[in-house]
């Protein structure tokens, strides 16, 4: 008995005992491994909530957290419509938001007192900008297609990669022209006139970046062309105007003496004179805050290529300000409030209107005092969050309007 019991103490059998051991408490460790992925993964199909508390998250919770909805919701569309939608930056609707808020404004200051704005035209207008940025972005990239290849933020755009033609990009242009052509027929003469002559401005935007430091002053006047349109329209602003310049044209289509520029000029007395306030000026000291503010933001966006624009040769306000950017923000944060108390005091508003100024004032300096012009993130972050400010002054100007 002693001697079998001995061979157990051999250091064979020893050593076989430890390997099964190792074996099994290998397999053991496996097996758990599994049923813990088994159970994440279909619990998290049945119970959501599940997948936040285990130890690593599933791949779409992973992949998501970078994605805004916007981009989430352009991933829905079948495949061949995603690159279309890319490139009028439906993923991206901040920039449809920069364009839409100066003709709320412009709405919201021009609506009767006591009142809220007209919900028809901000539809409209809504949907105008909505078409209408689609559009310009569709033109900046045929613009710039070669340029957008030597960028690292743009080179996957749908036209730098070649995901679409020059002749796509076309189509869709034109589907988003007429719908913008749909949506201008809907509002008075003068503001199709208005909506006409801005195209000049859309289609020439990006060729400006080519040989001036200054093309956010002329995006400045594109996006915020909105607000003399909405001026016009709730206004009817140059109805005077342009009855003035037809009688001009009958004076001289009959061999009359033209009244000349003392005329024309006495229209825009006599608005002054019957409206009790100088609108047509209202409406430019507006004008000229929103291109403030569109120097302020676009700015702050033009710091994000600045590295990859230098060396391409395409020109920006980053690059001309380089360093000394803040000041000169603040100097077009201080000038876009100065002109929106100005078209207060000529509107009379009331004391939302300026709670809503002083929100923006509070905005604006966040944004420059945090401001890392060399972190392309926060750039974007503090860039996106100028839509939240075109809100608070809507607001504002709708609360103003209330109480008169």
């Amino acid at each position: 008995m002693y001697r079998h019991c001995k061979m157990f103490r051999t250091p064979f059998f020893l050593e076989l005992i430890v390997r099964n051991s190792c074996f099994y408490s290998k397999i053991h460790y496996y097996n758990n491994n599994l049923k813990r992925k088994l159970l994440t993964r279909y619990s998290s199909e049945v119970f959501p909530c599940v997948s936040y508390f285990s130890d690593k998250p599933t791949t779409a919770r992973a992949s998501s957290q970078h994605v805004p909805l916007s981009g989430l919701v352009v991933q829905k569309f079948p495949q061949s419509w995603q690159p279309y939608l890319r490139l009028m930056r439906a993923d991206k609707p901040v920039g449809t938001l920069l364009l839409y808020w100066p003709s709320t404004w412009s709405i919201a200051l021009c609506s009767s007192p006591g009142s809220l704005p007209n919900i028809e035209l901000l539809t409209l207008f809504g949907l105008g900008a909505f078409f209408m940025r689609g559009a310009g972005c569709v033109v900046n990239d045929l613009w710039d297609k070669e340029f957008d290849k030597k960028v690292a933020r743009t080179k996957d755009r749908p036209l730098a990669n070649g995901e679409l033609s020059v002749l796509q990009a076309f189509t869709l242009l034109g589907g988003l022209l007429s719908c913008s052509l749909a949506i201008l027929l809907q509002l008075n003469y003068y503001s199709i006139i208005l909506g006409t002559c801005s195209m000049v401005l859309v289609v020439t935007y990006p060729l400006f970046k080519r040989f001036t430091y200054w093309p956010q002053f002329i995006l400045g006047m594109t996006l915020n062309w909105g607000v003399l349109m909405a001026w016009v329209i709730t206004n009817d602003l140059l109805s005077s105007t342009v009855y003035s310049l037809r009688l001009l044209y009958r004076y001289i289509r009959h061999d009359l003496q033209p009244p000349g520029l003392t005329f024309n000029w006495g229209v825009l007395l006599g608005w002054a004179a019957t409206s009790g306030s100088v609108y047509w000026l209202g409406a430019m000291t507006l004008y000229f805050s929103g291109i403030s503010w569109t120097l302020v933001y676009d700015t702050i966006y033009a710091h994000q290529d600045k590295a990859d624009d230098s060396i391409i040769g395409l020109k920006s306000t980053a690059l001309k300000f380089g360093d000394n950017t803040k000041p000169y923000l603040s100097l077009f944060g201080s000038s876009m409030i100065t002109s929106l108390a100005i078209t207060g005091l000529m509107t009379d508003q009331t004391w939302p209107y300026y709670v809503g100024l002083l929100l923006t004032s509070c905005h604006i300096g966040w944004q420059i005092g945090t401001l890392d012009i060399n972190n392309p993130a926060d750039c974007w972050k503090k860039f996106s969050t100028n839509r939240y400010l075109g809100l608070i002054l809507f607001m504002s100007i709708v609360a103003s309007n209330l109480l008169k």
